[in-house]
């Protein structure tokens, strides 16, 4: 793996301001990722996973209702000092998304091979010839048959799965350094889930790239990521490598997420854990720790007092929990 940090991430902060308040959908939030590393990032709906992956992209602007702070750099270019022009420029090259649904992220009434060529000709300048030649190549990499028929084709002629693959096509059709999914089995089937996951990770082993896999099923990052990073309410909670996450959560927060996975070896009829509760209402989050209000182990020191990332791992491994008791064992 190269040790090269394709993307940094500082105390990154995203607010909108609305009727009932300022909500701070990502909160203070720092990373790094290197080249051929992937990262998990995992949380309920609303933990501000999609807003961070948005953040990072640049494709979050600031408006008089939107204030974004922090340092992003991308392959060492600064993506929030950048202009519109240079941030068009980074997109595709630089840093691509695949988004949750392929339909949305298509254009109805353009080919297939449309969507393909017109970036291939705007950033690599390629003639129409070999950007269509390319662009079939494509297609064929991400496991779609026929594809010089595709080409030819409408997003509305294809299957959600293929969509997908058309939509990932287009993401890598650059060579990006890094390639942030968004939920990118929503609405598939889960035959068709593990078969885009399993693309997704045999693309980013082959070109090495870092890639962000933003997920709210736990199941889809264990075993295709290097690390996993738990988000709560804007906030990051818990990271470390992928088995140590797994193995020995150190959050109250990650521990119910694992605890809610149903599993084979459980007689029929069990009944799921859940979490008790809601997610808090981020335009006016509890004071002390967000997740104090839903958590089994909280204390008064919990609801008075916002808890900071520490480090808890054991022998050297990093592992950082943002939890007052998190060097206790939880459970």
């Amino acid at each position: 793996m190269n040790d090269q940090a394709v993307l940094e991430v500082e105390d990154l902060r995203t607010e909108f301001r609305t009727p009932r308040g300022v909500v701070r959908a990502v909160d203070g939030v720092s990373l790094s990722l290197r080249s051929g590393e992937t990262l998990g990032i995992v949380g309920e709906s609303g933990s501000g996973k999609s807003v961070l992956g948005r953040t990072i992209m640049g494709l979050v602007t600031s408006d008089p209702t939107t204030t974004v702070t922090g340092t992003v750099r991308i392959g060492g270019h600064d993506v929030h000092a950048a202009s519109a022009k240079e941030r068009r420029s980074m997109w595709g090259t630089q840093v691509a998304m695949v988004f949750q649904d392929p339909m949305t992220s298509l254009n109805p009434v353009k080919r297939v091979g449309t969507h393909l060529t017109e970036a291939l000709r705007l950033h690599l300048r390629l003639d129409k010839k070999v950007a269509k030649q390319r662009a079939t190549d494509l297609l064929r990499q991400v496991g779609i048959p026929d594809p010089a028929r595709r080409m030819t084709q409408f997003p509305h002629e294809l299957s959600g799965g293929m969509r997908q693959r058309v939509v990932i096509a287009m993401a890598l059709c650059c060579d990006p350094k890094l390639l942030i999914a968004d939920e990118p089995t929503t609405a598939l089937d889960v035959t068709v889930q593990k078969q885009i996951l399993d693309l997704l990770t045999s693309l980013a082993e082959s070109r090495q790239m870092a890639t962000i896999l933003i997920s709210h099923d736990l199941g889809a990052v264990a075993g295709r990521t290097d690390r996993v990073q738990v988000m709560y309410a804007g906030r990051v909670v818990e990271r470390s490598e992928t088995a140590d996450v797994f193995d020995g959560p150190r959050h109250p927060y990650t521990e119910g997420l694992l605890a809610s996975i149903p599993r084979l070896s459980d007689p029929p009829h069990t009944t799921l854990r859940t979490i008790v509760g809601s997610p808090p209402n981020m335009a006016d989050p509890p004071a002390g720790c967000r997740f104090a209000p839903r958590c089994p182990y909280a204390q008064d020191r919990c609801r008075a007092e916002q808890p900071e990332l520490v480090d808890v791992g054991v022998a050297g491994r990093s592992h950082v929990a943002a939890c007052h008791y998190a060097l206790e064992e939880v459970g």
